[in-house]
């Protein structure tokens, strides 16, 4: 890696409390505990230097909710492990924030997907090598390797990709300054989840095949 993993790049105003008491999030805990027991989302010393990677939000009537900055290393999560993401300003590298926890550091990507796509309810950030590394070969939208992660820079990339892709509002790009980084989005968890797992099923197959080719 040519920096460090999990740092937040963006400028945060953060208020302690509490989640909006009618919030719904038994599907955002239920795909967290699977990607992280696929290793989506998780915990590595021998990955990132050992810094937590990946996290998943939910949209809100207001804002939405995300998995809080250092939490991927858990082995589920709980409403102490959420934040409150009430505005953001891409253009301006600003979040507010409140709830338990502080954002996450890709809590810009999020905002971002979320402003573009209005139909848009539930994103999931990975990290996940096959499909990174088989971008091409699977014909995935890719933001440019000059933007890093959490900044105006991929904030523009993941509007650009969004604007000009006809997937709607189900949809997957790959992270390309980003180290196997993928974001899949929604219009609910489930599709969000479902074509994630379908995606890296796709990778694996397209990887075996090229084994068995001897490519």
């Amino acid at each position: 890696m040519t920096e460090s993993e999990g740092v937040i790049k963006y400028r945060l105003a953060y208020l302690a409390g509490e989640l909006p008491p009618d919030a719904d999030l038994d599907g955002l805990f239920r795909w967290f505990r699977r990607c992280r027991a696929e290793g989506l989302i998780g915990q590595d010393p021998g990955r990132y230097d050992g810094i937590a990677y990946g996290n998943i939000s939910q949209r809100l009537t207001t804002g939405f909710v995300i998995s809080g900055t250092q939490t991927g290393g858990k082995t589920a999560l709980g409403v102490r492990d959420l934040a409150w993401v009430t505005g953001f300003d891409p253009a301006g590298n600003r979040i507010e924030a409140r709830g338990p926890a502080r954002p996450s550091s890709e809590a810009m990507t999020h905002a971002q997907v979320y402003q573009t796509l209005a139909g848009v309810n539930a994103v999931i950030h990975v990290h996940s090598p096959p499909i990174w590394h088989g971008a091409a070969l699977l014909g995935l939208p890719m933001t440019a390797t000059s933007a890093a992660y959490g900044t105006p820079a991929m904030a523009a990339e993941v509007a650009r990709l969004l604007t000009a892709s006809a997937s709607g509002d189900n949809g997957l790009f790959v992270m390309g300054g980003h180290e196997d980084g993928v974001v899949a989005y929604g219009r609910d968890m489930d599709r969000a989840g479902d074509l994630l797992f379908s995606t890296l099923a796709r990778a694996g197959a397209a990887r075996r095949g090229r084994s068995e080719s001897g490519s």
